[in-house]
């Protein structure tokens, strides 16, 4: 399978998700002119980021019909869409959530599972955690994704890539860290060098859509970028604005990378499991 993937970085407006989705529309319509299939926005993209209190009244349920989202899902039946929001469960538990609208529908939902509370971060006053992480199928192949500081998490690109993930995608609200030198920013170039470790080792392709624009005096880079399953960037956003950019995913490059090299191939994830399942025995 080959397609096109589009990397929408945003500015979304705090806590109107009706200008929010206009701003989407005009990208998915920006994204299938450039023959894109498949669109992915920044994490929380339908709410911004700093929604605080704002949690409870911005959040969707999937299981009801929502005339906010009408022309989004709308349009999901010419392209594929994943953006990032509040989701209301079944229980009315709250969590900072990646939805899949395709087909005129949700499909999928990706529950964040680690929402950081340390430092500047306080997302566990306000959302509940995650408790899965799994691949799903789509028209544009099989698909993982992540939010954020999921992907500081090692186990959880290692999962969706054992769960068949072919493209690994992680929506993300990174601030700006003020350290850097002449080599350029210091939050960007840590990200990447991440990003390219986790393509090359699960050769697999890695999409990263970061957001920019200010929220309550924080500062979000951007830098978005698609890395292929050889480790190298195929496409970089730009820093600090909104950008689209578009990259060709190609099934071949995966099974070339695999070819090349078989340590993915060869990974023993019962030896992984019985270890793991040793170590947690002795804690």
């Amino acid at each position: 399978m080959t397609f096109k993937l589009a990397l929408a970085q945003i500015d979304p407006v705090l806590g109107d998700i009706k200008k929010n989705v206009e701003k989407h529309l005009e990208y998915c319509q920006r994204a299938k002119d450039a023959g894109a299939s498949l669109v992915v926005f920044p994490e929380l993209s339908l709410t911004g980021y700093t929604i605080k209190d704002m949690n409870w009244e911005l959040a969707i349920n999937p299981a009801r019909s929502s005339s906010v989202l009408a022309p989004l899902l709308e349009m999901s039946k010419s392209i594929s869409i994943i953006a990032g929001g509040v989701e209301e469960s079944a229980s009315f538990a709250i969590y900072n959530s990646a939805f899949l609208f395709e087909d005129g529908a949700i499909q999928s939902v990706h529950r964040k599972t680690y929402p950081p509370t340390y430092g500047m971060f306080e997302e566990m006053r306000y959302f509940n955690r995650g408790g899965s992480v799994r691949a799903f199928d789509s028209k544009n192949g099989r698909i993982g994704v992540l939010i954020c500081e999921d992907l500081w998490h090692p186990a959880l690109p290692y999962i969706l890539a054992q769960d068949g993930a072919n493209l690994i995608a992680a929506l993300v609200a990174s601030p700006t860290r003020l350290s850097g030198d002449e080599h350029g920013l210091q939050t960007a170039r840590v990200n990447s060098e991440n990003h390219k470790a986790y393509a090359r080792l699960l050769t697999a392709y890695l999409a990263f859509c970061n957001r920019t624009g200010y929220e309550d005096g924080i500062n979000f880079w951007g830098g978005s970028s698609v890395i292929g399953p050889d480790g190298e960037v195929h496409v970089q956003a730009k820093l600090f604005d909104e950008d689209l950019i578009v990259a060709t995913i190609d099934e071949a490059e995966i099974r070339r990378a695999r070819r090349f090299s078989r340590h993915f191939l060869d990974e023993d994830v019962d030896l992984a499991m019985r270890e793991l399942t040793r170590i947690r025995s002795k804690s």
